[in-house]
């Protein structure tokens, strides 16, 4: 595949693809400046995204992100979007010659990946991760057309069930993941919410909060750490993936590893509400994100609150 072409030819070739549904937030302001770390962003060696990597660092450098991620999609179904999209040594080429390129102007890129987690690949994920070394690993769990929360399926499965039936094909794999012991971190951990909508509400999960409380004993107990991601304020479920609700309830849990990530497939949408995640992280009692640069995890100070919108 050509590396050349522009962000705005292949816009289009993104927005055909589709891994799920279209961000949809268009609000400058909401754009973070002075922060340590976004580690959760794709390019276009993700079938989802059209971004160039210099796009992201060059944002990065203008607004003072000091340390961005690259984290493309690797997926191990065969048939799915980023099943052998791209071969290993292109995607680490790519983000380590921006590194070279970028670091003199003051910006750490970090060569990362968001495998999706399939039980039945497990063990094909476990010979991938241990032949090919990437500095941050995120797994996650997403929605294809076999799910039953895919939008062809969604209303049929809500369709008279009760929430803990409908949610536990999702947070049982996500349980799988965390076990696994594969992750530096489980991406959008209650992402489910988003393909729920409208049938179920972000407001309907949160009444029932016991549902999440296994999945994030299981990340106090892993050491696995838990991600707050902020691309669900730019969708229509409008809160964070996790809530704020939810990470003070991680860290009551005794959870000490926090994570943040814009989940950026736009070149738009770096750094997208990071400064409200983080406030919401220092308001739930953390004071450093952890991230790993290859080695072992290293943490990053949670900078001051700077009064922005609280994340829900």
């Amino acid at each position: 595949m050509s590396l050349m072409t522009t962000d705005e030819e292949d816009e289009h070739r993104a927005g055909q693809i589709g891994r799920v549904l279209v961000d949809d937030a268009t609000d400058p302001t909401a754009q973070a400046r002075d922060l340590p770390l976004d580690a959760h962003l794709h390019t276009k060696l993700s079938p989802d995204s059209s971004v160039h990597i210099d796009s992201y660092a060059r944002q990065a450098v203008e607004r003072g992100i000091a340390e961005i991620c690259i984290t493309d999609h690797v997926d191990f179904v065969p048939g799915t979007p980023a099943f052998d999209f791209v071969p290993f040594d292109v995607r680490e080429r790519t983000v380590r010659d921006a590194a070279e390129r970028w670091g003199p102007d003051g910006v750490a890129i970090r060569f990362g990946v968001e495998i999706t987690y399939d039980a039945r690949h497990e063990t094909a994920i476990r010979d991938h991760l241990r032949s090919h070394a990437y500095d941050f690993v995120i797994g996650s769990v997403h929605v294809y057309e076999e799910s039953p929360f895919h939008a062809s399926r969604v209303a049929a499965w809500v369709d008279g069930r009760p929430l803990d039936e409908i949610v536990a094909p999702y947070f049982g794999e996500v349980l799988l993941a965390i076990r696994s012991g594969l992750f530096d971190t489980i991406g959008h951990l209650d992402v489910v919410k988003r393909y729920l909508h409208p049938y179920l509400t972000a407001a309907d999960l949160g009444e029932r909060p016991d549902i999440l409380e296994p999945v994030l004993q299981a990340l106090v107990d892993s050491g696995v750490a838990l991600e707050l991601n902020t691309s669900g304020l730019r969708q229509a479920v409008g809160e964070t993936y996790p809530s704020a609700l939810t990470v003070t309830r991680f860290r009551e849990l005794g959870g000490s590893r926090v994570t943040v990530g814009s989940d950026a497939h736009r070149r738009d949408l770096l750094g997208w509400r990071l400064a409200d995640a983080y406030d919401a992280l220092r308001r739930a009692g953390f004071e450093s994100v952890v991230f790993r640069r290859g080695g072992e995890p290293v943490r990053i100070e949670i900078p001051a609150g700077r009064g922005g919108v609280a994340a829900p």
